[in-house]
């Protein structure tokens, strides 16, 4: 494995969640426009990040899950 998982078991199941209605509704709402794209792709870098377990954004924060010991 080339990188260390940063997001729990759960947090990445509320990430997958979050990301599915956020793409949903985006598209739903705003229909195909720039802005209802944009958070659908928001919304798609979530479910990713849930699915593999890491978020770049965690990392360079330096977060690690919560039952990790430094």
């Amino acid at each position: 494995m080339l990188y260390r998982k940063n997001v729990g078991t759960i947090e990445g199941g509320i990430r997958m969640l979050g990301g599915v209605l956020l793409a949903g509704g985006s598209l739903w709402g705003f229909g195909a426009t720039p802005l209802g794209w944009g958070l659908a792709a928001s919304g798609a870098t979530l479910v990713v990040t849930g699915l593999v377990g890491w978020c770049p954004a965690c990392a360079l924060a330096g977060r690690r899950p919560a039952g990790e010991r430094p």
